[in-house]
């Protein structure tokens, strides 16, 4: 992989992360699109550590207050019940689904998982599932209703982001919106749950690429670059979606999805991909 393709998919890799889309599928099919190879299910669990660094410097207040609370919540029983004491207990549970998953299907997620026929027919099925979920969601709970029930909820669908095209946050999103939640209620607690997962996932894949048992498809200097590119990226990209979702809905990036996901079956059903 050249410089050329480390900015690309670095940028690539930052903008959509956040987006209801899936990075990683954007990952897969350009690539495709453009002849070069397949830069792997290892090159999108680093790169997305730039995208969570964005994440963690933007939500700083939130997970510094989240963190006392929750700690304190263990020494002190009259604060278990605050909003940040709970919202800690539930990005630790709502995280065990995708972990224990990710784990039984490493191998899957690696190979099978990443056909492009297979990561089209999930970006237009989840986009039909947002799309449903922005219209008939009540949209009346806001983060402080958020019960243990709704974080296991959230972190039972951001399992399904394993598939590349499902979408981390296109999952979570639509599982908050039938569970009643405001759109931007949703996208925080969205983004809040991703955290653990991808950071885990991010340096697992680091440690394998360190012992040699994975290969990112990428020199490390080009994998610095791609990095560090996704985390302005992703930082830009945080801040757009929050403001825009206050006032638009999820329409747009579902459309996006289904003429995307029409398009790359089209292609791989003719050979111009694969």
């Amino acid at each position: 992989m050249d410089w050329l393709q480390a900015i690309v998919l670095g940028l690539a890799q930052g903008l959509t992360e956040f987006l209801p889309v899936s990075s990683s599928a954007h990952l897969r099919i350009i690539p495709a699109f453009a002849g070069w190879g397949d830069p792997g299910a290892a090159f999108t669990a680093v790169v997305q550590l730039g995208t969570m660094v964005a994440e963690l410097l933007f939500f700083r207040k939130d997970l510094l207050r989240i963190g006392r609370a929750w700690f304190g919540a263990l020494r002190r029983p009259a604060l278990r019940g605050t909003l940040d004491a709970r919202l800690g207990w539930y990005l630790i549970l709502g995280t065990l689904p995708i972990a224990i998953v990710g784990l039984a299907l490493e191998n899957d997620i690696e190979t099978t998982f990443r056909s492009l026929a297979l990561i089209a027919t999930t970006l237009i099925a989840l986009a039909l599932v947002l799309l449903v979920a922005d219209r008939r969601g009540k949209r009346r709970r806001r983060i402080a209703d958020l019960t243990l029930r709704d974080g296991l909820i959230m972190g039972a669908a951001q399992t399904l982001a394993l598939v590349p095209g499902v979408s981390r946050s296109g999952a979570t999103l639509s599982a908050g919106l039938f569970l009643g939640l405001e759109r931007q209620a949703a996208a925080r607690f969205s983004f809040l749950l991703s955290i653990p997962a991808v950071v885990l996932s991010g340096l697992y894949q680091l440690l394998d690429i360190f012992r040699g048992e994975e290969s990112a498809g990428i020199g490390a200097g080009g994998l610095i670059l791609a990095t560090v590119l996704a985390f302005f990226a992703g930082y830009a990209s945080i801040a757009f979606i929050l403001h825009y979702v206050g006032t638009h809905s999820f329409g747009v990036f579902a459309y996006y999805r289904i003429a995307l996901g029409a398009v790359v079956l089209a292609l791989v059903a003719v050979g111009a991909i694969s």
